[in-house]
């Protein structure tokens, strides 16, 4: 069915990215294929364990997309409060939507329920082509075009090849393209709880000695998803707990703020690595989300970074497409990826910062965070700077990021 076609763009990678950027060019009109190595599937049951804090320019972009009305929102949880501590110390800060009239800061949502929203818009789309449950075999770029053969035989080109295939990327593998890397140090417990008592529609994240624990609210008043991020060696400990104790530990280190939590999931746990790929693009490549750097995610700010190389790629493709450019010639793309490299190495600094100022327990370090977080909280214009911030309004972003995109 698919043999020997022709597209202006062959994007690896079916996830939250790769489906985000495919609607965005087919839009543009572009012939665009999507090639999947999984199958996208609606959550239902309990919730999923990996969930995504979307911020508000993510939210504008999935509007933008026409993606957002198909999410389930029985599904979604905006949160309209955001609060933040040191748990060995008198530092904190809190947020409110309300004190910058604003409905919510952003919405817990599933990546599944993104995932599935975005493919049934691609759905709609004629000139998207989804390829699901296959993987890419072979790659190989020319000067006026690559190709891309997948395990069924199947053969095909493309003007530009974007790899949004992940952490692990393939593509980037397969193009020998260098990593700077380093382990933070760090490993995520994620699972689902129920609390005694109700969220109240806040994001909350305690910074403890060994590192970071946030509580992000879910769709039910007491339910919330945790990700832990602690040392190697402690994540151990706590999987190896039955889910009554590991329910203690983790009321206690909250300081029973919402009462006492059991555990209703499974708890799973990932290293965490930063990743920062040596080049974002290449003739007739482009790198998108994960694939391209990975950060801490004491933020939450991995997806929405991602959303962003959406966008941004969405927009630069276009203009070039419009004004009649080979969309995959490397001097083309070198704005882009100047664009991506900048703001990915800023988020990725800011993530290592906090890290290192929030680790251990020395007492100067102590003190400047007590000063800090007091002063952010404290003083209303810097405190406006950085839930704006949070939110993704800066002055950067994306057309399609934008509350109007008629410019």
């Amino acid at each position: 069915m698919y043999t020997s076609q022709t597209f202006d763009v062959a994007i690896v990678g079916g996830g939250m990215v790769g489906l985000a950027t495919a609607i965005g060019l087919a839009e543009a009109n572009l012939k665009v294929v999507v090639i999947d190595a999984s199958s996208t599937q609606a959550p239902s049951g309990e919730p999923k364990l990996r969930v995504s804090a979307i911020n508000k320019a993510s939210q504008q972009l999935l509007t933008n997309l026409g993606a957002w009305q198909y999410l389930d929102h029985s599904r979604v949880s905006p949160y309209q409060k955001m609060m933040v501590w040191d748990k060995d110390g008198m530092g904190k800060i809190e947020f409110d939507a309300h004190a910058i009239s604003e409905n919510h800061l952003g919405a817990i949502i599933e990546n599944d329920a993104i995932s599935f929203a975005l493919a049934k818009r691609v759905s709609e789309l004629t000139n998207i082509t989804h390829i699901e449950q296959q993987k890419l075999q072979r790659v190989a770029f020319g000067e006026r075009e690559a190709w891309l053969t997948l395990e069924n035989g199947d053969n095909m080109s493309a003007a530009l090849v974007i790899g949004a295939d992940g952490a692990n990327s393939w593509v980037r593998q397969q193009c020998q393209i260098p990593l700077t890397f380093w382990d933070y140090g760090h490993h995520a417990i994620v699972a689902t709880v129920r609390t005694e008592l109700p969220h109240d529609a806040t994001a909350r994240q305690a910074f403890l000695p060994d590192g970071p624990l946030a509580m992000l609210p879910l769709y039910e008043d007491n339910l919330c998803s945790i990700v832990w991020s602690t040392s190697p060696q402690h994540a151990e400990q706590l999987l190896a707990l039955d889910d009554v104790t590991f329910g203690h530990a983790l009321t206690a280190a909250l300081d029973s703020r919402l009462g006492v939590c059991e555990v209703i999931s499974e708890r799973h746990a990932f290293p965490l690595r930063m990743r920062y790929a040596r080049h974002f693009a290449r003739h007739r490549l482009v790198l998108a989300g994960d694939a391209a750097h990975t950060v801490h995610p004491l933020a939450g700010q991995g997806v929405n970074l991602g959303f962003l190389d959406a966008a941004s790629i969405i927009q630069t493709v276009t203009e070039l497409h419009e004004q009649g450019k080979d969309i995959g010639e490397y001097r083309h793309l070198r704005a882009l990826e100047r664009w991506r490299k900048t703001e990915a190495m800023e988020m990725i600094a800011t993530m290592e910062a906090f890290k290192r100022l929030f680790a251990g327990r020395n007492p100067v370090k102590k003190a400047i965070r007590d000063i800090g977080l007091s002063l952010v909280d404290n003083v209303a214009g810097l405190k406006t700077v950085f839930v704006r911030q949070a939110m993704g309004n800066k002055m950067t972003l994306p057309k399609l990021c934008r509350e109007s995109i008629s410019s």
